[in-house]
This record gives structure tokens, C-alpha cells and sequence, in this order.
């Protein structure tokens, strides 16, 4: 009894220790808030005020020692997100993950633009002010890279922290400049459809970028295989932990309009959700320099941001920078393609990819003039022909590190617009308002015209040379709008009025929310930052009502039970909204996607169907298709002698929602509440990790909202009926320059990127319900509630 007695003291005193072991290692694995801190390379002490979310308020006595203490306290929250950011472009994510990131890195790697990179860096003016300011953001997180704590994803994989460079910061901008596009999606889908079914069904798709939409106003039948292109692009996009740019909602409204006759603006970019969310907030402040700034992980200038003369923020423009060119082999030499000129050797291309516990792989890509030839870069791809990818941003001189710094330092309306023109692609609508009255937006991105008859929604022809681009326009051409007389502006990822004689190709998404923005702005005159606030989470579908209406005329009433019609009576009776306890939303969104499936999936197939769904298309398609009375797509193939109507599609679909959802909620109909199927987790990397998912993922929730509403939460339809939350508001701003320090703002998380960290979900519960943070500018406020970190001169 005794031993007993002594053996359960000692296993005490270790469990003891071992508790105690365990709270110091989380408690060192905290970022600091307060204290001293040496640097090297700073000249004068600077000050950083951490408020009571943990966003740093930087007061320092120059821009280089503001921007070494930026790029510390960005590292200590965010570096393991910097390194992921960092490694995508240049195909490193298998040197952390193993041989499941492989088709990742393969990809990217062949892309081009880590090489466009490099090229950008060498022609960089290294003696310019956005040169000297990044050079000394790079320092500060390398100084937290060796100074700093390392955090614990970092340990959990065994993985070295390295110094960042300038090119890691071009290999962001280039990540994100893919992310944002949508032909590799698109096009050759629709090229395998056409050559699959005919001219006949793609014509009867309605593929016309002046069909159903409310466009920006502008101040100015064989077999093929193109379809595992779309595919294999999706899977690596799905599967890369870093979050894509899926949309976005902008309006800035001008003083004619509001209620203190100032300029509000608003701005909630639409990213695909992850943890930590994809911005980190910081505020800035020296004698000659003021921003309120949101960052991308390890890029130095903010991307959104204000302060007290102007504010700015973005959308996806959605215009076409993409196109894939069929190329023609040589039938004597592989190495060889047929050009306008005759035959001309690929470019050849050999990188390294060097794989966690596996041998190196070596990859070789053959570049045609177009681009390079991604056959091998995608898994799963059969087609024989070599399909090469022409992409504006390696194509053209990349200047995004000069465009952010000139958009975020900009003395006026113009310098800020001409740092928008900068920017070659991605395309994006930059969105402007001021103290001093003015609004506008800018389209950028270098457009150009393809040869005359190029259709852009498919595979071209490379080796003719009729397909390949005409010519470039000039910025001053792109859609714009500047104090429009209609005294607003907005963008919400919809197609712009007609630029050059032309409405731009692109992979525009319908009007639902553009038209509910209008629908909102138009009649109001006195538009307050509270007003702004409600509006931004708006969750009202400002299409889905009238499409119910459609659908219910062509039913035939008297093939339904009583239970279908009181499902079609509830729908006839939803205003659109997407509350937690509605049922309406349920029935609509299982409907919608039977339709869908009803419609297209016997011609397309099972997989080119679910491709179809993960493409902007498919959002058009559902009210477009819904108003045609007669159309090819109506008839079902698989029914021999039946040729079944708009009327038997719809009938059949309302009556085989009702069966399914049933099946997955029960028989009681009142139950089938929106909470019940709409859920969002936000996913850290190692979350998918049963074990650590707990710790590391922030949710589940239940959501209000759902698709193409102005608080857009986006879900992929399926057939589980289910809405699993993919993306939504990346923050949601709104700056009232009547009332500047008391701007608003939220994050989906929180702001650190540490789990251990007080600020790692601490917005979340303000997110999901729609409520507000400030941003704080005013001086003697932040140090009432804030910790205090002092950075000072290494000696």
C-alpha cells in the first residue's frame, strides 16, 4: 500500500508538471502585445498600440521604421499563413505536405510565374520609394523569423523557417492573380460540350453577356476530353490551402446622397473561407504618412484601406485574361508546333519539385508563343492534342508591387487612378471615394481584342494564328466611372456597360445582387453609415421571388399532392430572404438544383454536370433557362418517344424535391428550417486532421444568407441538400468620411492567426450576426484601450 501511495505522489508531481509544461509552451507560443522589443535596422523608436482585437496602431517617425515594425508584427501573427501563401506559385507546397500536395506544385510550377517574378525584380527600380519600403517590410518578418517564437504548425510538420525575399511577395500577387480567373473553369468544358453535343445546344445555352443582367453603368458531337481540364483545375483550386477570390459587392455612395453630405463607402470582398481569414489589419501613422490598411499575408502595401482623404477596395472585375490554344505537333518531332510561320520549337522548361519523404520530382514544360503547354501539368488529362494556356499576367510586365504601393500612397484622385493603371491583371474593379466629394471606379487590367470571329468562351486555334490577339487596349478605354450623375457607384462581379463598341468577354455572375444594390441605392437620399450597415448584410434575393412566379405558371397543378402544393404556396409566399427559421429557402434551393439537374445532366453527363456547377455559368443558366418556353435542353434523351415540355420538367422536379427532402428532414415540413442544412466552418490547414480539428478550425456555424445575396454566403449545390459555406465576405468596411474615426469594419475570425492567441476567433460571433467593430484612428482612444509594444534601436 505504501508503494501505491509514493507511485500515484510521483505520477501526481508529473501530471503536475507535465500541466504546468503544457501552459508555459502555449503561453510562450502567444504573440506579444507588450513590452520592449530590439530592432536592427529601425532609427527611432516606434510605438505599436495592439487594441482591444489585437489590431496593431503603429506610430512611428518615418515610413521605413512604420513598415520594419509592420512586416514584425504581421509575422507573429501570420507566418505560418505567409508561408503557405509563398510556396503555392512556385510549386513548394510537397516540401511541406508530402506527395499529396504533388498535383498542386506540378501545376503552379508549370505556370510561369515564379519566371515572371524574377523578371519583374530585375526591372524593379531599386532606388523608388515602394522598392525601399518593401525591402524594409522584408526585414522586420525576418527578423521575427529569427528572433520570434516559431509557431506551432511550423513544429507539428517539422518544417524550417526560411527568410522571405521580394520575389516571395511577386509570387502572391500571382497566386492571386490565378485565383481570381474563371476561363480555366469554363472554357474548355464548354468546348467539350460543343464538340459533344453541337453548336445547337451551346447556342440554345445562352451564352450572351447581354442576356438577364444588369450591367454596370459606364460613364464611357464529337468525343473530347477538354472537360478534364476544367476538372483536374478545380480539384487543385478546392484542395489548395490558401483561400481563392471568388466575388465581391463595392458601392460608394456620393454627399449628394447621403444624409451629412459626405462620401460613404462600402466594400466587402467575397474570398473563399479558410483560418486564419485571408486579411490582417493594421493602422499607420507618421509625420508625413496615414493608412488604415488591409494585408494580404506577406505583401507589404494593403490592398484595401483608408484614411482621413480617401478610401478605396475591390471586386472582381471577372473579365476573360485567360485562353487556351489548341496546338498542332509536328508529326516528325514532338518537340516541334505548327505556328503561322511554319514549325518552331517549344520553349523548354525543367524545374525541380522536391517532395516531403519522397525523391524529387522533375517536371519539363514545353512553352508554346501562347504559353505553356499544361497536358502535363494537370492530372487526369488525355486529350492528344497539346493544349497550351495564354495568360495575361506572365505575358505582360507585372507591376502589382508599384500599383499597391501608388494605390495605398496616393496624393489625390488621379495619382490614385493611375496606379490602377498599372496593373496588368488580375482585372479588378478598384472602387474610390474621398473627403472631398469625389467617387469613381476603374476597371483594370490589360484587354485586348482577339482576331476577328475568336470566340473567347472556348479552346482556340492555335497553329491557324487567326485566333490569337489583335491588339490591346489603352487604360482609358477599360469601363470606368467617375461622378456619375446618378451620384453612386457600385460593382458586385456583374458585366459592365459597353467599353470600345463592345460588351468585354468575361465570367460575369447574374444580376441578382447588382440589382438588389440598385434596388436599395436608387430611391434613398439620405444614406447614413447606419442605413449602409444594414444594407451590407442584406440577405434579401432580389431575383429568386420573380423566378418562383415563372415556375409556378408552367406546373401542372393537377399532377401534385397536397403537400406539393403547400410547399409551392409557401414558395409563392417568400420575399427571398434567408433567415435561420425559414423553410422557403430550403424548398427553393433543393428545387433549384433538381431543375438544374433535370435540365442539362442528360445531355452533359454526370461529370461534365458537376463540372457545370462549379462555374459562374451555371448562375446565369438558372434564370435564363427558366424563361425560355421552348428550348433543346427541356427534352429529357433517355426517354425514347417522350418529348418532355418546360411543364413536365418543372412538375417532375417540384414533385422529387419534396421526396428528397423528406428523406433528409423528416416528414413534419414546418421543421425544414435553413438552419437545420446551412453551415460554415472556417478550416485551418491542419484541421483536416480529426484530432486537431477542435483546435484549429473556428465553427461550425449556422449561417443566415446563401447565394448571390448582398451578404453572399456562397455553397456549391449537391445532391445532399446540405450548404456547406465555401466563401463569403472577407471583411465587411464601411468609412463615412462625415465621422472618419468611427468607420466600421469586421472580420470573419479574428485578427491573429495564432490559436493560442486571445484575437484567433474573438469577431466570429460578431460576424455571423451581422454587427460591427470601429476602426480606430483617433489617437487617445487607442492608447485607452490598448496594450503597448515598444520597438527601439538594436545598439
Amino acid at each position: 500500500m505504501k508503494n501505491v501511495k509514493i507511485f500515484l505522489k510521483i505520477l501526481g508531481i508529473i501530471l503536475i508538471v507535465f500541466a504546468l509544461s503544457l501552459v508555459a509552451f502555449v503561453y510562450h507560443l502567444r504573440p506579444v502585445y507588450e513590452g520592449k522589443i530590439q530592432l536592427k535596422n529601425i532609427t527611432k523608436e516606434t510605438t505599436v498600440y495592439f487594441d482591444e482585437y489585437g489590431i496593431p496602431h503603429i506610430y512611428a517617425q518615418n515610413r521605413k521604421d512604420a513598415m520594419e515594425a509592420l512586416g514584425y508584427v504581421h509575422a507573429q501573427e501570420r507566418l505560418w499563413q505567409m508561408e503557405l501563401m509563398r510556396r503555392i506559385a512556385p510549386g513548394r507546397l510537397s516540401e511541406l505536405f508530402g506527395k499529396i500536395a504533388l498535383k498542386n506544385d506540378q501545376f503552379f510550377a508549370g505556370l510561369g510565374i515564379e519566371e515572371a517574378s524574377e523578371k519583374a525584380i530585375q526591372n524593379l527600380d531599386k532606388n523608388s520609394e515602394a522598392y525601399q519600403l518593401s525591402m524594409a517590410y522584408l526585414d522586420g518578418v525576418n527578423q521575427f523569423i529569427e528572433n520570434g517564437v516559431t509557431p506551432i504548425e511550423f513544429t507539428l510538420l517539422g518544417v524550417k523557417k526560411e527568410k522571405y525575399e521580394l520575389k516571395d511577395i511577386y509570387n502572391v500577387f500571382g497566386y492571386m492573380s490565378f485565383s481570381f480567373a474563371m476561363a480555366q473553369k469554363t472554357d474548355p468544358l464548354l468546348t467539350e460540350l460543343r464538340e459533344k453535343l453541337g453548336d445547337a445546344y451551346i447556342k440554345d445555352l445562352g451564352i450572351d453577356p447581354t442576356a438577364n443582367t444588369t450591367l454596370i453603368r459606364n460613364a464611357k458531337g464529337k468525343e473530347s476530353h477538354y472537360g478534364e481540364v476544367s476538372a483536374a483545375v478545380n480539384a487543385i483550386l478546392d484542395q489548395s490551402p490558401v483561400p481563392p477570390f471568388i466575388g465581391s459587392n463595392s458601392w460608394v455612395v456620393g454627399p449628394q446622397k447621403t444624409k451629412n453630405g459626405k462620401v460613404i463607402f462600402a466594400n466587402d470582398p467575397h474570398i473563399a473561407y479558410a483560418q486564419p481569414s485571408v486579411w490582417y489589419e493594421a493602422y499607420i501613422q507618421t509625420p508625413d504618412y496615414e493608412m488604415y490598411g488591409y494585408y494580404l499575408a506577406g505583401v507589404p502595401f494593403p490592398l484595401l484601406g483608408h484614411n482621413r482623404n480617401y478610401a478605396f477596395g475591390l471586386t472582381m472585375f471577372e473579365n476573360d485574361d485567360l485562353d487556351f490554344y489548341k496546338e498542332l505537333n509536328n508529326p516528325a518531332d514532338s518537340n516541334q508546333y505548327q505556328t503561322p510561320d511554319g514549325w518552331k520549337n517549344y520553349t523548354l522548361l525543367k524545374k525541380t519539385i522536391k517532395v516531403k519523404n519522397e525523391p524529387d520530382v522533375v517536371l519539363n514544360v514545353q512553352i508554346s508563343r501562347h504559353g505553356p503547354v499544361i497536358n502535363n501539368l494537370l492530372e487526369g488529362v488525355s486529350s492528344a492534342a497539346p493544349l497550351s494556356m495564354s495568360w495575361i499576367y506572365t505575358q505582360q510586365p507585372v507591376k502589382t508591387l508599384e500599383a499597391v504601393y501608388q494605390i495605398s500612397h496616393a496624393a489625390n484622385k488621379e495619382a490614385f487612378k493611375n496606379g490602377v493603371a498599372l496593373i496588368a491583371s488580375p482585372g479588378l474593379n478598384v472602387m474610390y471615394g474621398d473627403k472631398d466629394g469625389n467617387i469613381g471606379w476603374w476597371a483594370s487590367g490589360k484587354l485586348y481584342k482577339n482576331k476577328s470571329g475568336a470566340s473567347r468562351s472556348f479552346v482556340l486555334d492555335g497553329a491557324s494564328g487567326k485566333d490569337d490577339i489583335a491588339g490591346y487596349l489603352d487604360f482609358s478605354q477599360n469601363p470606368s466611372a467617375e461622378n456619375p450623375d446618378w451620384h453612386y457607384v457600385y460593382s458586385a462581379n456583374n458585366q459592365p456597360d459597353t467599353i470600345a463598341g463592345f460588351l468585354y468577354p468575361g465570367y460575369y455572375v447574374p444580376q441578382d445582387r447588382a440589382k438588389r444594390i440598385v434596388q436599395l441605392l436608387e430611391p434613398k437620399n439620405d444614406w447614413d453609415k447606419a442605413s449602409i450597415s444594414t444594407m451590407m448584410t442584406d440577405i434579401t434575393s432580389s431575383v429568386s421571388p420573380f423566378l418562383i412566379q415563372e415556375i409556378a405558371k408552367d406546373i401542372d397543378h393537377t399532377k401534385l399532392s397536397e403537400d406539393e402544393e403547400k410547399a409551392l404556396v409557401i414558395l409563392q409566399a417568400w420575399n427571398g430572404a434567408s433567415n435561420l427559421n425559414d423553410v422557403a429557402p430550403v424548398i427553393y434551393n433543393k428545387f433549384i438544383y433538381l431543375y438544374l439537374k433535370n435540365t442539362f445532366e442528360d445531355e452533359m453527363g454526370e461529370t461534365n454536370f458537376k463540372r457545370l456547377l462549379n462555374t459562374h455559368l451555371v448562375k446565369s443558366l438558372v434564370a435564363s433557362q427558366l424563361q425560355k418556353d421552348s428550348s433543346i435542353w427541356w427534352d429529357n434523351v433517355n426517354t425514347k418517344n417522350i418529348k418532355e415540355t418546360r411543364s413536365d420538367i418543372l412538375t417532375q422536379t417540384l414533385k422529387e424535391t419534396l421526396e428528397s427532402l423528406r428523406k433528409q428532414l423528416g416528414p413534419d415540413m414546418s421543421s425544414w428550417t435553413w438552419n437545420r442544412v446551412s453551415i460554415l466552418e472556417h478550416q485551418h490547414p491542419l484541421g483536416k486532421v480529426a484530432a486537431l480539428r477542435k483546435y484549429f478550425n473556428v465553427g461550425p456555424f449556422t449561417m443566415k444568407g446563401s447565394n448571390e445575396v448582398i451578404n453572399n454566403m456562397i455553397s456549391n449545390f449537391s445532391e445532399t441538400g446540405e450548404y456547406h459555406i465555401v466563401a463569403g465576405p472577407s471583411t465587411r468596411r464601411v468609412i463615412d468620411f462625415s465621422d472618419i474615426e468611427n468607420s466600421l469594419s469586421i472580420l470573419p475570425t479574428g485578427e491573429s492567426g495564432i490559436p493560442f492567441s486571445k484575437h484567433y476567433k474573438d469577431q466570429a460571433q460578431l460576424y455571423n450576426k451581422g454587427e460591427f467593430r470601429k476602426m480606430k484612428m483617433n489617437k487617445e482612444e487607442i492608447i485607452s484601450s490598448s496594450t503597448k509594444l515598444v520597438f527601439t534601436v538594436k545598439e
